[in-house]
């Protein structure tokens, strides 16, 4: 039995999806106007984690992640660099998919974006206007938090006490002060687009409630993101949404904690951080990913050259037992063992694979996972190394199992042992992330991205087929 933390609830609850074997995931994603900092790479890591496993689970999953490409801070930073917008997003978009792939970060099924939106956030705002929950106001449209009466049940708040909370629009005219924008009216040589309210783009919450709903439906299974987004925004999602729908909208809502320098948050805003890129070319990506795994998702995680260099020891490990193993299976077997040796073997494959399960059906546990991986590794190692000889066909068959058991476990659910030793663009993971972004472009129509994407697989080295069943991929 599942269970997940349920920041709605504030408990524990057993997870129960929206529709029997399949699982609807949505989390929210970058603002991409410049490199993603490693403390984004959290809950990419984390939600694949939770993805693969449920996989292995044997749940059909749709996940998806957002890219907010509409925003102050992509608008401030086209102005400095001079490149429009979107295509500012679309680059830094692009090269944070790239990082995530190398550290091992499955595709999601969709990569929505503000922009490719824009019809379906306009509806949304119109039908709320209708409904009245919403107002317009010299161009702009705002959600009138008053007329949603359990507005504050995600962030346990009382709304006279939310006026200092996060990007809350100042607008004397406002009839409530937390009333947030669903459309803001265009500004002089801005991007914007039509609307019934006059030209402008959309607010910040508005576009994640459009795009789940547009993928997921009403009542989907999960929503995460950080912490940092329980409130204003997914307390905004939830009040526009089911305002908007007359009917709940996500079940069960997981928000993870925050990377840490020193004890303080890790931001841009308190220049504090390191992007993907610069880590990931210090530290092997794997090695990334299994610092951030060695941390349960709702504690904080320290960032620090002492902590990815005790992360790449204790990767190491589980590297060199998978290394040992596999030589191991390649031997002549020419010594008897005992049954009754060979059943306590057995039994400690069948403990380590019960205790993964159990710590990852306990709210993704991922830190009980590994450490169901190395008791593994030590009762083998143990077993192997007692005994001088060469194995015998029924000892090899148990090594199999528990290789098997370590491939399966660590490397397709936990994500921790790639093609690649150094993380390079080379790798399925990074291929499929660029195939997928071709897709993605090829669907808003992006003709001229889709067919740069094409030219750089091809110079990889990398043959891609569209066929009616999907993209397929071979080397050349």
């Amino acid at each position: 039995m599942i269970k997940v933390f349920n920041t709605l609830t504030r408990s524990k609850e057993e997870f129960v999806p929206r529709e029997k074997g399949k699982v609807s995931i949505y989390a929210c994603g970058i603002t991409p106007y410049d490199y993603a900092h490693i403390g984004n790479s959290r809950p990419a890591v984390f939600w694949d984690c939770v993805r693969r496993f449920l996989k292995y689970r044997g749940f059909q999953v749709t996940y998806i992640q957002n890219f907010t490409d509409v925003d102050d801070k992509i608008i401030n930073r086209s102005k400095q660099s001079g490149k429009e917008p979107l295509q500012l997003a679309e680059e830094f978009s692009r090269v944070y998919l790239e990082d995530l792939a190398k550290m091992g970060v499955l595709p999601a099924d969709q990569f929505p974006k503000v922009s490719g939106h824009i019809p379906e956030i306009i509806e949304m705002i119109r039908t709320l206007v209708e409904k009245g929950y919403a107002y317009e106001l010299n161009g702009d449209v705002y959600f009138e938090v008053g007329k949603f009466k359990e507005y504050g049940k995600l962030s346990g708040r009382d709304l006279e006490e939310m006026h200092a909370g996060a990007r809350v629009e100042v607008n004397v005219a406002k009839k409530n002060p937390m009333d947030f924008a669903l459309w803001k009216a265009a500004k002089p040589e801005e991007i914007s687009w039509e609307s019934p309210w006059g030209p402008g783009r959309p607010g910040w919450h508005i576009e994640c409630s459009a795009m789940s709903l547009k993928y997921l439906g009403t009542g989907f299974d999960m929503h995460g993101g950080g912490e940092d987004l329980v409130f204003p925004h997914h307390e905004n999602e939830i009040a526009q949404s089911e305002a908007y729908s007359g009917s709940f909208f996500a079940k069960y809502w997981l928000h993870n904690a925050f990377v840490t320098v020193k004890g303080e948050r890790m931001g841009k805003s308190v220049g504090n951080f390191s992007t993907i890129r610069d880590v990931i070319e210090r530290f092997s990506p794997k090695v990334v990913r299994f610092w951030l795994v060695g941390t349960h998702y709702r504690n904080p995680i320290s960032f620090g050259e002492e902590e990815l260099t005790a992360a790449a020891r204790g990767l190491e490990r589980l590297e060199n037992a998978k290394f040992n193993w596999e030589h191991l299976l390649k031997q002549d077997s020419v010594v008897e063992d005992s049954d009754q040796e060979l059943s306590e073997i057995r039994n400690a494959i069948a403990d380590a694979k019960d205790e993964f399960i159990a710590g990852m059906e306990d709210d993704f546990n991922t830190p009980q996972a590994l450490a169901a991986l190395y008791d593994l590794v030590r009762e083998i190692n143990r077993w192997t190394q007692e005994q001088e000889f060469s194995l015998t066909t029924s000892a090899q068959n148990v090594l199999k199992d528990a290789y098997e058991c370590l491939l399966v476990l660590g490397g397709e659910v936990l994500g921790l042992f790639g093609e690649t030793e150094n993380g390079s663009t080379d790798s399925a993971e990074s291929i499929e992330a660029l195939i997928a972004s071709r897709t993605q472009a090829k669907k808003e129509k992006n003709w001229a991205l889709a067919d740069r994407i094409r030219d750089e697989l091809k110079n990889k080295g990398i043959i891609i087929e569209d066929t009616p069943q999907g993209v397929r991929w071979r080397r050349e």
